[in-house]
């Protein structure tokens, strides 16, 4: 991903005990130009913040080129 810089959206449940909470910088640190969010969610994110993560995701498709 450093060498190929895609434009990027990360979407992170900060409760998720599954994933190290370090991970959402790394992909900042990786691609500078990633969009990322940290959510007030688990690892379900979708169950719990499905309306939150649908507008993310059409705002990051409706900007993208």
């Amino acid at each position: 991903m450093q060498k190929a810089q895609p434009k990027l959206l990360v979407l992170w449940g900060k409760h998720d005990l599954s994933f190290d909470l370090g991970e959402p910088d790394r992909y900042r640190k990786d691609v500078p130009t990633a969009e990322v969010h940290v959510l007030d969610a688990g690892h379900f994110a979708l169950d719990t913040k499905a309306d939150e993560i649908a507008a993310l995701v059409r705002q990051f498709m409706n900007s993208r080129d």
